[in-house]
Order: C-alpha cells, then structure tokens, then sequence
C-alpha cells in the first residue's frame, strides 16, 4: 500500500493543476484567491504609502518609518497574491511569499504604534507612563519579533508540509503558538496604553486632539482584530471554515489593516504629535 496520504484540500476544477516543480497537489490557501483583493492590496497600500511618506518628510517624522516599511511589506504580498490569483494558485512559492509579508507586516505597524505611546508619554509627562517608554519599545518590539519569527517557521513549513502531502498539524500548530503569544503581548500592550490614559486623562488633550486619540485608538484596535482573527484562523486548522473561504480573510485581514494605516494618515503622528513636552503649544 502507499504511504502518501490521500489527496485533501481545494483543486480548483476551472484551474488545472499544472504540476510543474514547486506545484502543491492542492490550492494551500483553501480557495482561489481573488485578483480583486490582490489589486485592491496593492493600490490601497500604495496610495498609502505615498500620503505616509509625504508626511513623514514634511513633519520629519522618522519614528514612524517603520510603517513605511510595513506598507512595502503589504505591496510585495499583494501583488504575490495577484501572481497565485492569475498565474498558478498552486505553487507554494507564491504562497509562501505572499504569506510572509503580509504576516510580517502588521509587525512594522506595532512598531510604530509602540514608539507613538513613547512619544505621547514623553509629550505628557513620563510620570503618568507605567513603564519608561525605552522599556514599552524594547520589551514588545522584542516579542513581535519573536512571534513573527515562529510564524514564518511554522508557515513554511505549512508548505512543505502539503507539498509532500503530509500531516500539516504539527506545523499549524507551531504557527498558532506565535500568534497566541503575539495576541497575548499585543493585549498587555493595549492594557498598559488604557492605564496611561487613564492617568493622563487630564493632561492628555492638551498634548493632541481628542480626534487624534480616537483615531489611534481605533487603528490599535483594528490592528489587534487582525491578530485575534489570524489566531482564531490557525486554531480552527488549515481546513477550517476561516482558512477556506477568502471573504474572512477580506474582512478580518486585509480590510483592518488597510483602514488603519489610512486612520494613520489621516491622523499622522507627524503632524498631531509634539516630540516633548516643550513642544506642546505647537500641536495642532
């Protein structure tokens, strides 16, 4: 008898499989994604990115680059997406790639957020802060990587994994223990930002705008939606109703974030914050 494993996972019949190197026996994404929400990606991230870096410059902003970085990221996995959508849905490769930037990205965007609350402490006064701002940048920062790092690890190995037509349980189990800990580090984050507004709420909106706060907040939140729906995702496992139909992933990742970064822009740190406290009568 042979020891391969039969064949489970979405085949595409209007999509042949075209078996070259590379090829899975089946579409890993557990649906043909759409070369709508590829482009969409690529054009909502880009515009973006363009209304990101044009503040940046003007404000000199470079604490926020990192989002730069994370909407570069958002492109590059967007348009692999569109590769796997029009090209071939099966090779891994595209797969892959398109997997690890937008994953990785969402990383970028927590570390701008953490050195916004830095700069919002430093603006406020430290003494309303529960940790000094160095401690909040290198401690999560710290995690993210380490989440993200398990992630990838685990996410390949997704791939190899059905590429050879193996149990991918182990692997999707080391990919929902980064995302646990990555839910888990970003919801103490979020709790030591609700605590440093509750001391400074006195103080706070001398500093910024009250719009500026509800528009942090809600990219924060957004933000953390992505998380807890990746983690939800990878706990149902690679054949469950949140991995094989791509209007979750439309809902829960890809529309979360895109506003975000657009509430980013919109209320750009750049412009809406002061770098210290000496500098707070030039906020607008």
């Amino acid at each position: 008898m042979s020891s391969e494993r039969p064949i489970r996972g979405w085949v595409d019949p209007n999509f042949p499989n075209p078996m070259g190197p590379g090829d899975a026996s089946i579409i890993i994404y557990g649906y043909t994604p759409s070369i709508v929400v590829g482009v969409l990606g690529c054009a909502l991230f880009a515009l973006a990115g363009v209304l990101h870096a044009w503040q940046l410059v003007k404000y000199r902003s470079w604490y926020f680059s990192t989002v730069m970085v994370g909407i570069a990221f958002e492109i590059v996995g967007y348009a692999f997406r569109c590769l796997s959508a029009k090209v071939n849905p099966y090779h891994v490769s595209y797969f892959v790639i398109q997997y690890f930037f937008i994953v990785v990205a969402p990383v970028f965007f927590a570390a701008a957020i953490y050195t916004v609350l830095s700069i919002l402490i430093s603006a406020t006064g430290q003494h309303y802060a529960p940790l000094p701002p160095k401690w909040i940048l290198w401690i999560f920062i710290t995690c993210d990587v380490i989440a993200t790092i398990v992630q990838i690890f685990g996410a390949a190995l997704i791939g190899v994994a059905s590429s050879n037509r193996k149990d991918p349980t182990t692997p999707n189990n080391i990919l929902l223990a980064g995302l646990a800990f990555q839910a888990f580090t970003f919801l103490v984050f979020i709790g030591l930002f609700a605590v440093f507004m509750r001391r400074a709420r006195k103080a706070m909106f001398k500093v910024v705008r009250k719009s500026f706060y509800m528009g942090f907040w809600a990219a924060v939140i957004l933000i953390y939606l992505r998380v807890c729906f990746r983690l939800a995702e990878t706990a149902e496992g690679l054949y469950g109703t949140l991995n094989t139909h791509e209007v979750y992933f439309g809902c829960m990742e890809f529309a979360p974030v895109v506003v975000a970064i657009w509430l980013l822009a919109i209320w750009h740190p750049g412009r809406c914050v002061p770098k210290s406290r000496a500098a707070v009568g030039d906020s607008i």
